[in-house]
C-alpha cells in the first residue's frame, strides 16, 4: 500500500513537470524563439523559477519514488553504451541544426557571448525536466503496465511533443519534428541503455546546438523586440543579433 501510494505521489510531481512544460514559452525557457516579453528583471525571475520547480520535482521524484533507479530508469545506465550511444546522438543532433540553420540562411550564425550562460543553463535544465519527467516517469510507468516497449516509447514522445506545444498553429514544423525526434530517441535510447543519462546528453547538446545555430531560447527578448518579434525572425531564417560565421561575415552582427 505504502509503495502504491509513493508511486502515485510521483506520478502527480510528473503531471506537475509536464503542466510546468506546457508554461515553459511564458516563462521564456520554451523552443526556438521564445516568447517571454517584459523587462529583463521579470524574465529573469520566471525563468529562476521554472529552473527551481523543475529542480524541486525531480529530486522529490527521485526521493519518493520506490525505485527511481530500476523502473523509471532514473540513473546514468550502462556507461559503456550511455557514453557512446550519449556521443553519438549528440553530434548528430549539433549536425541537424547546423544543416537546419545553412539551409535556411546560407551561413551559421553564433550569439553574442553574453548568451552562452542562458543558452547553456536553459539547454541542461529543460533537458533534465524532460529527460525526467517523460522518459523516466511517464515511460517508466508505461513499461510497468507491461505495455510493448516500442508501443511506450511512441506514446511518450507523442505526450513530450504535446507538451512542448511545438505542434501549435503557426509554429515552426521543423520544431514538431525535432520534439518527436527527440522524444522518439530518448525513449530507445533509455529502454537499451537501462537509463536516461544516454538520452540527456544527446537532448541536452541537441538543444544547445539548436539555441546556438538557430535562435532558442536562452536568448534574451523583452517587449522591445514588439509582437511580431518571433514571425519577423522566422520569416528571416535566422536570429537579431546573432554573429555570422564564415568568410562572407565572422564576427559581423546581425539584425
Amino acid at each position: 500500500m505504502e509503495e502504491t501510494l509513493r508511486i502515485l505521489v510521483c506520478l502527480g510531481f510528473a503531471l506537475l513537470l509536464i503542466m510546468l512544460r506546457l508554461d515553459a514559452a511564458r516563462c521564456g525557457v520554451a523552443e526556438y524563439l521564445d516568447e517571454a516579453v517584459g523587462s529583463a528583471l521579470a524574465v529573469l525571475r520566471r525563468r529562476l523559477s521554472w529552473y527551481g520547480l523543475g529542480l524541486a520535482f525531480c529530486a522529490v521524484i527521485l526521493i519518493v519514488h520506490p525505485d527511481p533507479e530500476g523502473q523509471l530508469g532514473l540513473r546514468i545506465g550502462d556507461d559503456g553504451a550511455m557514453l557512446l550511444a550519449g556521443l553519438g546522438l549528440a553530434a548528430i543532433g549539433a549536425a541537424q541544426a547546423a544543416g537546419v540553420a545553412l539551409v535556411r540562411s546560407g551561413r551559421l550564425r553564433l550569439p553574442s557571448p553574453s548568451a552562452y550562460p542562458w543558452g547553456i543553463a536553459n539547454a541542461l535544465t529543460t533537458a533534465l525536466v524532460d529527460e525526467v519527467a517523460f522518459r523516466g516517469v511517464i515511460l517508466g510507468l508505461l513499461l510497468a503496465t507491461g505495455l510493448d516497449a516500442v508501443v511506450a516509447v511512441v506514446v511518450q514522445a507523442l505526450v513530450y511533443a504535446l507538451a512542448t506545444r511545438t505542434g501549435a498553429p503557426g509554429s515552426d514544423p521543423y520544431l514538431l519534428a525535432l520534439s518527436l525526434a527527440i522524444g522518439l530517441v530518448g525513449g530507445w535510447l533509455t529502454v537499451a541503455t537501462g537509463g536516461i543519462g544516454a538520452a540527456f546528453v544527446a537532448h541536452g547538446v541537441t538543444r544547445f546546438a539548436a539555441f546556438a545555430f538557430l535562435g532558442a531560447a536562452g536568448s534574451s527578448r523583452d517587449a522591445s523586440d514588439g509582437p511580431d518579434g518571433r514571425a519577423d525572425r522566422g520569416r528571416r531564417g535566422e536570429p537579431d543579433g546573432w554573429q555570422a560565421v564564415g568568410p562572407q561575415g565572422s564576427g559581423v552582427r546581425s539584425g
